[in-house]
């Protein structure tokens, strides 16, 4: 009998580690290739392994709930035949081949060291994934100078570049470690903290547990706006042309594509469109710097059926055209409802588009999906007296009237430039090209 070494895989270029979060095969039971054998998660993204081999589970290496670095051996899979199969993922090559070049820098001497550093990382108020500790430990970092690292991953978080671009940067002089303090440094003042008021239950009440994503997202939300004060405009738009168009291609469209058409591409593209020419918008803050992104990466919040909500990610919307957008709006949505997003697919984004409408709410103001700077809400679509100026004096007529909102960070994005921003986007959509075809 041979094995099989099943690993975590790699699901995205910043991604360095997931969660078991259930096993769907016990040791000893028989699987067939493309079996799926475990679910794990990472970031807002659930996905299920499947086993790239036909056999019997050998062993579990990690139990639910663990963390594991990508690359590492989850699970054996004893298959038939004498020999062991499989090779390292890619992602497992990779991280070796980091941690050995990690490795292979000079440590520190320990007579220069005035005391032993304290590498009891548990102590840190910080969270570090298993590969940052162990690589702490082998370079000798302490748990003082892990602490002083900025971390470029999600909500700050040190990752393995980090980690090795202080370590190539002390041996080359530029960071010293820091002599052992002759006493003790007073503690830094800690911000105050926010007390939640007191919540108490009544007879009756039904207290549920948050998921994990929902847990996720009331963090995300929280940390946005205590990172950005958010400002909100807000302009109504005539979208009688638009609502026209999609009555007249809707049935051809669905006979040929087999697939419907929304409002919602159409409103991404023309915000991709505004964004080129107000790069601000587009756009990130890192302290005091300001970051145009050349990227227009426009999520899309959607609405799953267990009520959370994910964020998958249109690339470079502003080099598509509406059908490519069409196309990528529905694949994503559809993926999204039954959960079968890629993590690279929630990831990247630059702007971001919510859709009020959908639940036929006129307007809402939307929280920044950080690191962004803003945000456009899109509300329901409604026939309204309006008055409508012609040659021949104004009259009232019936049109299709929507109300656009957009939250935008205002450390970088003042009031005149997120209406700017929202009256271009007006102007674009009243001015539809109604004799396009799709």
């Amino acid at each position: 009998m041979g094995k099989f070494e099943l690993v975590m895989p790699k699901m995205g270029e910043s991604i360095i580690e997931a969660t078991i979060t259930r096993w769907l095969k016990e040791v000893g039971e028989q699987v067939e290739e493309d079996d799926p054998i475990v679910e794990i998660a990472t970031d807002k993204v659930d996905s299920e392994i499947p086993s790239p081999v036909d056999g019997v589970i050998k062993e579990r290496l990690f139990e639910e709930g663990d963390v594991v670095e990508i690359g590492k051996v989850i699970a054996i899979i004893e298959t038939e035949g004498g020999e062991d199969v499989g090779a390292p993922a890619p992602a497992e090559k990779e991280d070796a081949k980091e941690t050995v070049q990690a490795e292979s820098k000079p440590a520190p001497k320990a007579e220069q060291q005035e005391q032993p550093f304290d590498t009891d990382y548990g102590k840190s108020d910080r969270f570090y994934s298993p590969l940052v500790k162990n690589i702490s430990r082998t370079e000798n970092i302490s748990r003082q100078e892990l602490d002083a690292i900025k971390g470029s991953g999600k909500d700050g978080r040190v990752t393995k570049r980090d980690v090795l671009g202080f370590l190539d940067k002390r041996e080359k002089g530029a960071t010293a470690k820091p002599a052992a303090p002759k006493e003790k440094a007073a503690p830094a003042a800690a911000p105050p903290r926010v007390e939640q008021p007191a919540v108490t239950t009544s007879d009756g009440d039904e207290v549920i547990e948050m998921d994990r994503m929902r847990k996720m997202i009331a963090d995300h939300m929280v940390m946005s706006k205590r990172v950005s004060p958010h400002v909100t405009s807000f302009i109504d738009v005539d979208v009688t042309s638009i609502v026209n168009w999609r009555n007249k291609v809707k049935a051809d469209f669905l006979k040929r594509e087999g697939e419907k058409i929304t409002f919602t591409p159409i409103f991404i593209e023309a915000a991709a469109k505004v964004l080129k020419e107000y790069p601000r918008v587009n756009a990130s803050v890192d302290g005091t710097k300001i970051i145009h992104r050349k990227k227009v990466n426009i999520g899309m919040a959607a609405a799953l059926p267990n009520g959370n909500l994910i964020v998958p990610v249109l690339k470079d919307v502003d080099k598509k055209n509406l059908l490519g957008i069409t196309k990528d709006v529905n694949d994503l949505a559809v993926r999204a409802r039954e959960n079968r997003l890629q993590p690279d697919e929630i990831q990247g984004g630059t702007f971001t588009l919510t859709n009020f409408g959908s639940f036929d709410s006129l307007t809402g103001t939307p929280i920044i999906s950080q690191p962004q700077v803003a945000i456009l809400g899109v509300g329901a679509i409604r026939k309204k007296p309006v008055v409508i100026e012609t040659t021949e004096g104004d009259v009232i007529g019936i049109r299709h009237i929507m109300i656009l909102s957009l939250a935008y960070d205002h450390r970088v994005v003042d009031g005149a430039l997120g209406g700017m921003y929202l009256r271009r986007l007006k102007e674009v959509l009243e001015n539809f090209d109604v004799n396009q075809s799709i």
